[in-house]
């Protein structure tokens, strides 16, 4: 029985061994030990989970496998179709050209993320960094020609240049216009992700760089942008450079119906009236055509430009010859009109106009009431409304590295603009009194100058401040101010140094950097002349000139010293 009992049990013939193994595995081996080998074989080689891993990789960029530039090469070519496709949806009418819409913004800024995230995945592995670079370069080919196929047209076409700037009948631009202006969107904003990660700026022997890709793109914008800004450039050049000549004096205004006297506000120059209108139509545009970092430079040149020849035309006004006092005969003057009407309406037994002037008091004579008198524009008045218009203008951002510069270089011409205006209004209230004769009435004196004021600041406070006032100005644009107003005997600048004025004016006043050179060699041969001519020591504040004079060349030569000596420093490094 015992030998019959184990056969039976652990061998039958009907069926086969039990318990079988894990799922997959087939084993000849005993039972008990097919259990333990499958495990192990299991744990070293296959590890069975219902989930898939997680991807190591982000979603935004290629997996970097056999395949990797063939499906970038493909994703590329897809985001630089779509980049240029026209947008759907209906377009406002003034921009449809030929039925098609202009590129909207921040596509440019999409191609340039997905290039961005591309390099940036690659960048730890220099062969594969090369790779990818020479990658960029079929699908990115392909978007610069085909830019330039669509932009050759445009700027090509009469209606890119006609009208050059926008105008009140015209204050947008035109289809043409937006259509360029969207193209040079494109391009600039694709180069502000170039400048992130460095594309284009590196030297490759191997021409393994994107230095042509990027070169083209800045033209794009360079032909786009300039134009239109030197078109506006010369819409408001002429009406600047008016401010330079004296206004005519105004019209004294009408005094029928009114009882009092009054001084009304200064009436505004007449370039300051036309800027009133035109700027801000410019600043629009400006915001529509200045879209991208690369555009704010051929911004920041603008608005230099501008701050520039406003300060000098604006510190080399003529001074205004001032208007003689009233005489009682223009009293006389000013009564006949009502006078005639009170004869029209009265009997003709009215006592004639004599009777009721000899009852007037003998010490004076018979004055009539006080007309509204309209104030001519002041050089201060006007400096702070040019100032208030250019402030319409769009400047360069500060927040970016490529701009930084820019920005800074625009806001110094804006201090210097502030200094101008500040100093206009110190010598407004502190400017030497005219010379009166016999005839004129001493209370008259406050009236005939239209830039003095009833509290005079001495001449002596004003001395004191003009280093101060004059800090942030050039020599060349302080100098002949100061000496139209305490020096009115001495000639010209330009007539002391000998200088036709066309001629001085552009080798000394084409710009800040210039104006600066010339500041020291101007201010010293000034002062040779004026301390050996004496019909000019003879002024009265010929001193307080000549005393600041001194003062700014031995600061500039000081500055030029130190200047020089870094220079040689960076030399010698």
């Amino acid at each position: 029985m015992y030998t019959l009992k184990p056969t039976g049990l652990f061998r039958p013939s009907s069926r086969p061994t039990s318990p079988a193994p894990i799922s997959g595995q087939e084993s000849s081996m005993p039972v008990d030990r097919a259990r333990p080998l499958s495990k192990l074989a299991l744990s070293n080689f296959r590890r069975p989970s219902p989930s898939p891993a997680p991807p190591t990789v982000p979603s935004s960029t290629v997996v970097q496998d056999g395949s990797f530039m063939e499906v970038l090469s493909l994703k590329l070519s897809e985001a630089v179709s779509k980049a240029l496709a026209q947008p759907p949806g209906p377009g406002a009418p003034g921009e449809i050209l030929a039925g098609r819409r202009p590129i909207p913004p921040g596509r440019g800024r999409t191609l340039g993320a997905l290039i961005l995230s591309e390099v940036k995945a690659s960048k730890d592995n220099t062969h594969l960094y090369r790779a990818v670079i020479r990658t960029l370069h079929r699908p990115l080919s392909v978007l610069q020609l085909n830019l330039s196929n669509m932009l050759i047209p445009l700027i090509s076409s009469p209606a890119f240049h006609t009208p050059a700037a926008p105008t009140p009948q015209e204050p947008s631009l035109n289809a043409t216009q937006l259509h360029a202006v969207a193209l040079a969107t494109f391009a600039g904003e694709l180069l502000e992700y170039f400048d992130e990660i460095g594309l284009g700026v590196e030297v490759d022997t191997r021409a393994e760089n994107l230095k042509t890709t990027r070169e083209s793109l800045v033209s794009i914008v360079k032909r786009v942008v300039e134009p239109l800004i030197n078109g506006i450039k010369s819409e408001l050049m002429p009406l600047i450079e008016g401010l330079e000549t004296v206004p005519p004096p105004p019209a004294p205004a009408s005094t029928a119906g009114k009882t009092s006297g009054a001084i009304k506000s200064p009436v505004p120059h007449p370039s300051i009236m036309s800027l009133q209108t035109a700027v801000p139509i410019h600043a629009r545009a400006l915001s529509r055509i200045v879209a991208s970092a690369y555009a704010e430079s051929a911004l920041a040149s603008l608005v230099i430009s501008l701050v520039w020849r406003g300060m000098v035309a604006l510190s080399h006004r003529p001074t205004p010859i001032p208007t003689p006092p009233s005489s009682p005969s223009m009293a006389t003057a000013t009564l006949k009109p009502k006078d005639s009407k009170k004869s029209l309406m009265s009997p003709s037994v009215t006592p004639p106009p004599s009777r009721f002037t000899l009852k007037l008091p003998q010490s004076r004579p018979p004055s009539p009431p006080a007309p509204v008198v309209p104030r001519g524009p002041t050089v201060a008045a006007d400096a702070r409304a040019f100032y208030n218009l250019l402030t319409q203008i769009p400047r360069p951002s500060g927040d970016k590295e490529h701009t930084r510069l820019a920005r800074e270089v625009v806001d110094e011409a804006f201090d210097g603009l502030s200094a101008l205006i500040a100093l206009l209004e110190s010598i407004q209230v502190s400017s030497p009194a005219p010379r009166t004769t016999a005839a004129t009435v001493p209370t008259a004196n406050a009236n005939t100058n239209a830039n003095t004021s009833p509290k005079v600041t001495p001449l002596a406070e004003l001395e004191a401040d003009l280093d101060v006032l004059t800090a942030d100005l050039p020599i060349v644009v302080a100098l002949p101010l100061l000496l139209r107003t305490y020096v009115p005997a001495a000639r010209s600048v330009p007539a002391i140094l000998g200088y036709a004025e066309s001629e001085y004016r552009k080798e000394c006043l084409s710009g800040f950097g210039r104006a600066e050179e010339c500041g020291v060699p101007v201010g010293e041969r000034v002062l040779r002349v004026l301390r050996a001519d004496p019909a000019v020591r003879a002024q009265a504040g010929v001193d307080v000139v000549l005393r600041w004079l001194e003062r700014e060349v031995a600061l500039g030569r000081e500055e030029g010293e130190v200047q020089r000596a870094e220079d040689g420093r960076a030399c010698g490094h």
